[in-house]
């Protein structure tokens, strides 16, 4: 098997699909442990465990997985694509100071953790005014009137 790039997302095979569900259920059932090839026994931490869980869960339901550590350096356009952005938007908001950035020779990089932050702050912050909306809206008795279509 041929280790991609952290940013390449792990697409399992159909072929695997019951392994993969399997495995999961397996290791849903207790802890589990590795046993190397000397038949020695390793216990697998309760973080990693955990990680493994949620890994095989996206896997099971399909899903493509990429493992990216935290703190790593994004390019403009990979950083505007898991904002479903265009770059240039992106740009502009790394222009006016909307999320810490840092350059690297000529070029612009953001740090993983800190595009999660914004994309966080974001959704929260849409969240919000859609609720404050439907609060609105219903306080004015709207959702209580019925429109019939004109005949």
């Amino acid at each position: 098997m041929e280790i991609s790039s952290s940013l390449d997302p792990l697409r399992i095979p159909d072929a695997e699909n019951e392994q993969i569900r399997v495995l999961r259920q397996t290791m849903l059932a207790g802890q589990a442990a590795l046993i190397g090839s000397n038949n020695e026994r390793r216990e697998i931490p309760a973080d990693v465990y955990q990680l493994f869980v949620r890994v095989l869960e996206h896997l099971e339901r399909k899903q493509a997985v990429s493992i990216v550590p935290y703190r790593d350096e994004l390019t403009t356009q990979t950083a505007a694509d898991l904002l479903s952005m265009s770059r240039q938007h992106f740009v502009r908001l790394l222009d006016a100071e909307e999320l810490p950035h840092h350059k690297v020779g000529a070029h612009r990089r953001v740090y993983l953790k800190d595009l999660l932050a914004y994309k966080e702050a974001r959704d929260r912050k849409r969240r919000a005014a859609i609720n404050a909306m439907a609060r609105e809206a219903l306080e004015a008795g709207v959702y209580d009137k019925t429109i019939e279509p004109d005949e």
